[in-house]
């Protein structure tokens, strides 16, 4: 297939947006009414998009119209397309004008109530007209999902290094190990020295089986050789977690940085618990083949100063082998 005469000079942006109306709507005449654009006028584009490239784009019935998988693959790369056309435009608005821009971030649960807050109010102080988008998930395969289909432009979260996807970039900031915490009126706090083995019939909080959290404080117990203890309640809402501390019984395993960033808003104590001191990492995920904008950048460099002293404690906790007592 010759690219310049039967693609190149025959395919425009405007073909392709039609083509993404009509699998969006389901349907040529909702995408036409959408568009504000005459049916045949959207039939003669698809029916020239489909002559230049030799294959059937659209599945036609009394019911619609769907991509069938030459179209969708199409679509696939026309959305790469279109993405990075609006992140051009960004970066010269941001060009125009350096005190503005925008960032859609992905993010878990634990970092929305610690550290983001941390490195969206101090970029904000710098430049207050930036705007920030945030969408939260509890699982990496809903984040990641998220990133690939470019309704995030990074995502900031506990990650598996090596990262395992090839499309992906991982960026590391800090290690975020784990602490017990509860409430400041658990009997547990006369302590000095507690064996997480002492805990296990202990009533305890903790996040849903299938998000990342749950799976970090698997791998801490496995590593102690307990099994997970029985939650007494479930729940990925920190604020829920605090506020059942507070009674005096509930214990909870929470990161370094919801105590170090968050602590002001959770009245928790930490407990004197061993636990093994093992990778936490905690970075920015990317999409490989994707400009990262000027705000990104900006968001980056300031992530990496605000964990400078996490990535202090986690060296020091490493070379004592155990997490410490205290954040």
């Amino acid at each position: 297939m010759d690219w310049s005469e039967r693609i190149g000079r025959r395919i425009k942006l405007r073909d392709l947006h039609i083509l993404l109306a009509i699998a969006q709507a389901g349907s040529i005449a909702k995408a036409a009414s959408e568009l504000a654009i005459s049916q045949p006028a959207i039939s003669k584009v698809i029916a020239d998009l489909e002559h230049a490239l030799g294959v059937r784009l659209l599945d036609r019935d009394r019911h619609g119209a769907a991509p069938t998988i030459y179209g969708a693959a199409l679509l696939k790369h026309g959305t790469v397309a279109f993405d990075e056309i609006k992140q051009g435009v960004k970066e010269i608005e941001f060009l125009v004008d350096p005190t503005a821009g925008e960032l859609r971030i992905g993010s878990s649960g634990a970092m929305t109530e610690g550290l983001l807050p941390v490195i969206l109010n101090r970029l904000r102080r710098h430049h207050p007209r930036l705007t920030f988008e945030v969408t939260q998930a509890h699982t990496g395969a809903a984040l990641y999902r998220e990133l690939r289909e470019r309704n995030v432009d990074l995502i900031v979260g506990r990650m598996t290094l090596p990262i395992e996807e090839d499309d992906l970039n991982a960026d590391g900031l800090f290690d975020d190990p784990q602490f017990v915490v509860a409430g400041s009126r658990n009997r547990w706090l006369r302590r000095r020295d507690i064996e997480l083995a002492e805990l296990m019939d202990e009533p305890w909080i903790l996040p849903p089986t299938s998000s990342v959290a749950r799976t970090v404080i698997a791998e801490t117990f496995a590593a102690c050789g307990l099994p997970v203890p029985r939650a007494d309640v479930v729940s990925s809402s920190l604020p829920l977690h605090s506020a059942m501390l507070a009674d005096g019984r509930l214990l909870a395993i929470w990161p370094a940085s919801i105590l170090r960033f968050g602590a002001k808003n959770f009245a928790v104590k930490v407990l004197p618990v061993k636990l093994p001191a093992l990778p936490r990492p905690v970075g920015i995920i990317t999409l490989k083949r994707r400009m990262i904008s000027p705000v990104a950048e900006l968001f980056i460099d300031c992530a990496r100063e605000v964990t400078k002293p996490l990535v202090e404690a986690a060296q020091l906790s490493l070379r004592k082998g155990w997490t410490m007592a205290k954040v």
